[in-house]
C-alpha cells in the first residue's frame, strides 16, 4: 500500500544538495553574524537591521550573492538554494515561540480580476494561497532548494534569534478561511485549530504565521562604544577638497 503522506523523490532536489542542512548554519555563521551587528551598532545612530540590509548581511555570512529580486523569495543565492530574508521584532527573541511572517502582497483583484472583497471567504482565502504557490513554483522551476531565514531582533540588536524554514507551497484544500472582527481573513489548518495566516482585505498583504523551531540558533551582542563622527573623519584624513558646492545657474 502506498504511504500517501510520504514525500515524493524530486530529481533536481535529491541531485543538487543544499549548501547546509536546513537550520545547521556554517561553524562560524554566529560569530560573523554578531560581528556584523558590533559594527552595526558602532555605526548607526539608531539600532536597526532590516529588508535589503539584512539580506546583505546574511549572504556576506554564509558566502553567498545578494541578488534581489522582484518576487521576494530568492534575494539570497549560493549552490542550487536560494533564501527568502525576513526580520521580526520581539521583546525577548530567545523566548519566541511563534512569529509572523508579512510575506507580501497577494491581490486576489489583480490575479483574479476579482474586485469583491466581501466575497465568499473561503474563495477568497483560497485566491490568496495560489497567488502564494504561484510565487513559489516560479522560483522552484529555476532552483534546486528555496529557504526563508528569519531573523528574531530585539529593539536594541543585542539579543537574536535566527533560524530558516522551508519555503513551500501550501494546497488550499488543507485550510479553512475565516473573517475575523476586523474584517481580515484568517486560515486554520484542518483538524488542528492552528491559525496559519491572515490574510488583510485592504492592503492586500499576506501573514504567515511560523512556530520558532528548537534547533534555532540563540545570539547575544555587546552594545559597542558609538563611533564619534570627528574620529571618523579624522582616520579617515578628510579633507574638505573631497566636497564640491555649487548652486544651479
Amino acid at each position: 500500500m502506498t504511504d500517501t503522506n510520504k514525500a515524493p523523490r524530486l530529481r533536481t532536489v535529491d541531485k543538487v544538495k543544499p549548501p547546509y542542512p536546513l537550520n545547521q548554519f556554517p561553524a562560524d555563521f554566529g560569530q560573523k553574524l554578531g560581528k556584523e551587528i558590533v559594527y552595526l551598532l558602532a555605526t548607526k545612530s539608531t539600532p536597526s537591521l532590516e529588508g535589503s540590509e539584512w539580506e546583505q548581511v546574511f549572504a556576506s555570512c554564509i558566502g553567498a550573492e545578494w541578488k534581489p529580486s522582484n518576487v521576494g523569495l530568492d534575494d539570497v543565492i549560493l549552490n542550487g538554494c536560494a533564501w527568502g530574508a525576513k526580520t521580526v521584532k520581539s521583546s525577548h527573541p530567545h523566548q519566541a515561540e511563534t512569529i509572523r511572517l508579512i510575506s507580501g502582497r497577494n491581490s486576489p483583484a489583480y490575479s483574479f480580476d476579482q474586485q469583491n472583497l466581501d466575497a465568499d471567504a473561503h474563495v477568497l482565502g483560497n485566491d490568496v494561497l495560489k497567488i502564494w504557490n504561484a510565487r513559489v513554483e516560479s522560483v522552484r522551476a529555476k532552483l534546486s532548494h528555496l529557504r526563508t531565514v528569519v531573523l528574531i531582533k530585539s529593539n536594541d540588536l543585542t539579543e537574536l534569534a535566527v533560524f530558516e524554514t522551508e519555503t513551500i507551497l501550501y494546497p488550499p484544500e488543507n485550510y479553512i478561511w475565516q473573517r475575523n472582527q476586523r474584517g481580515n481573513l484568517e486560515a486554520y489548518e484542518k483538524g488542528a485549530e492552528f491559525h496559519r495566516f491572515t490574510w488583510q482585505p485592504h492592503g492586500s498583504q499576506f501573514t504567515i504565521i511560523e512556530s520558532v523551531p528548537k534547533e534555532c540558533l540563540l545570539i547575544k551582542v555587546k552594545p559597542p562604544r558609538k563611533l564619534d563622527k570627528d574620529d571618523v573623519l579624522k582616520a579617515l584624513n578628510f579633507n574638505s577638497k573631497w566636497v564640491t558646492v555649487t548652486n544651479r545657474k
